[in-house]
């Protein structure tokens, strides 16, 4: 597991996690998955691509979580 990755749900966050939040996440996979930090620019358009498709991944995630607590259910996301 990336360590620099932090959960994005609650109760970890309090609030709704933010766009720059879920980007973050999946730059720190895609980097983690691919052992490039800033990849080489014949790899660049592949690089964004997957941050773009884990980016979107997550938030489609997020939003679709129930978190029960407090005898309450909510979305996440």
């Amino acid at each position: 597991m990336c360590r620099s990755i932090k959960t994005l749900r609650p109760p970890a966050l309090p609030e709704r996690a933010t766009e720059e939040e879920i980007r973050a996440a999946a730059l720190q996979y895609v980097r983690k998955v691919s052992g490039f930090r800033a990849p080489a620019a014949h790899n660049r358009e592949v690089f964004d691509r997957a941050v773009d498709v884990i980016t979107e991944a997550t938030a489609e995630l997020l939003g679709g979580l129930e978190v029960r607590g407090a005898g309450v259910a909510r979305k996440a996301g």
